[in-house]
């Protein structure tokens, strides 16, 4: 069964649009259709948080919430779900606990970043029954604000700890289940004056579409495909969108490795890695805040193929793998292979990764570093992963891969070779290091210059083989790297 109509959740009602723009934003909806214009645009890539909505997704029989940059989501992406806004949280002419904690703590100036600030709150205020210092930093950390400062704003967070979940959201919790449960579940397919949308439930519909339409983007998270809407100025003529696909939204681990689906997202993958590669988890954060994590995937990261994503090098270090799902069968693929220059891969027309497998080994030592000119939610100016096995102080392997040195994300194979079979010794890594020129030659822009991206390389290869020396100055050397 197939369906022209979107169908969404807004203030107790079900809100159907026959055939939409698929390259209207939800801002632009929001603001230009509905005329509620509480929600911002800022910068209009994600970066700002004026644009913080909130998403209500059905998940076995409870309502996750979750904050979107509405200025980098297309309209089609609201089917099936609850979208909260600004407006939404008064209720009776009374404020929501977050709105009425901003005032008491003059969490606000001029005002324009103020409904993204209290969105972002409200999501967190939502998903956290217990809530600390470490989560109200990571539900901030897409927002900022030009005046008023963060302190007060942090202040209002921090009130809310002991306030019980006990707004009119939750009181009408079982009345919004209902209704998005009268949302049928089938296949989008729009077509909008020449634009067209598809947003298949099952595999097999997805081959079907990519094989009729061959030259489509596929959208998984769409965090980067949506800049061609908003900077760029283009239309897309055709979208084919894999996040309907639920078979594509997995996890899987054993002993050896860890799979993630094409469709799951980097916040439900976050959780996981940290168990396994500590260091993946503190650049996964700093990757994005929160409202790209939770639609931006592993999947769309890799197939950007863009030479600063900050996941590429971390799993190439890792030896990863990726499965590619073409109209017919599937491939695998190692990562090392997939890139061939700035911004093209080896997908071909109708494939698309299908998921990414990482190897598990509890002898490998990982390490990664992001140097970046903001900590958080901020384009990187070097990124860093080291993976290394060391017998008798002996290196038998190095996997060493950099983003933002080259065209593409790439292994520093000249400094692997040199380590391989080498002591671990500050002079091995101090030799190494003086190969960084032989991997790369990266260029001068915005964000950092040639020497400067050479020198924080071979400095970051040098703090790898510190901290793995002295394990116990781990915490303190990692600390201090947080906050370079």
């Amino acid at each position: 069964m197939v369906s022209d109509t979107i169908q969404f959740l807004l203030n107790d009602k079900i809100y159907k649009i026959r055939n939409p723009d698929p390259n209207k934003t939800i801002l632009n909806y929001v603001r230009n259709d509905l005329k509620k214009t509480g929600t911002k645009e800022g910068c209009a890539e994600g970066g700002c948080g004026a644009c913080t909505v909130v998403l209500g997704e059905l998940n076995d029989n409870k309502i996750i919430y979750k904050s979107i940059n509405a200025c980098i989501s297309f309209l089609p992406f609201l089917n099936g779900k609850q979208l909260i806004l600004i407006e939404d949280l008064v209720y009776k002419n009374k404020p929501h606990i977050v709105q009425e904690a901003l005032i008491k703590f003059h969490g606000s100036q001029c005002g324009f970043c103020t409904p993204g600030f209290t969105m972002s709150l409200f999501s967190m205020q939502k998903n956290y029954k217990s809530i600390n210092n470490e989560i109200i930093e990571e539900a901030l950390s897409g927002n900022l604000c030009r005046c008023t400062g963060y302190r007060p704003i942090i202040d209002a967070a921090k009130s809310l700890k002991n306030i019980k979940d006990q707004d009119h959201f939750k009181k009408n919790q079982n009345r919004t289940i209902h209704l998005l449960k009268k949302i049928k579940d089938i296949d989008i397919e729009i077509n909008h004056q020449g634009k067209k949308y598809f947003a298949p439930k099952t595999i097999l519909n997805l081959r079907r579409v990519l094989k009729k339409y061959p030259n489509s983007k596929i959208l998984s998270g769409g965090t980067d495909l949506s800049l061609e809407v908003t900077k760029f100025r283009k239309d897309i003529k055709t979208i084919i969108s894999l996040n309907s696909v639920s078979k594509l939204n997995f996890i899987k681990k054993n002993k050896n490795l860890i799979e993630i689906g094409a469709t799951t997202s980097l916040f439900e993958f976050q959780d996981l890695i940290k168990k396994y590669f500590l260091d993946f988890y503190n650049v996964l954060k700093r990757y994005g805040s929160v409202q790209i994590r939770n639609v931006g995937t592993i999947a769309g990261n890799i197939a950007t193929a863009s030479p600063i994503g900050d996941t590429l090098p971390l799993l190439l270090s890792l030896d990863a793998k990726i499965i590619i799902q073409g109209i017919n069968k599937k491939k695998i693929l190692p990562l090392s292979q997939f890139f061939i220059s700035y911004r093209k891969t080896k997908l071909k027309k109708g494939e698309f990764i299908y998921s990414i497998k990482i190897p598990l080994n509890k002898k490998n030592i990982f390490k990664a570093y992001k140097i970046s000119k903001r900590f958080d939610d901020d384009i990187s100016s070097v990124c860093a992963s080291f993976s290394f096995f060391i017998k008798k102080n002996i290196i038998t392997k190095a996997s060493i891969a950099y983003g933002g040195m080259s065209e593409i994300p790439k292994r520093a194979l000249a400094i692997e070779k040199d380590l391989i079979n080498s002591e671990f010794s500050e002079n091995t890594f101090s030799r190494a290091a003086n190969l960084i020129d032989k991997d790369f030659s990266p260029l001068d822009d915005m964000r950092a210059s040639r020497n400067y991206r050479l020198t924080v390389a071979k400095n970051l290869l040098l703090k790898a083989f510190h901290e793995i020396e002295d394990k116990k100055n781990i915490r303190i050397h990692s600390w201090k790297m947080r906050n370079y």
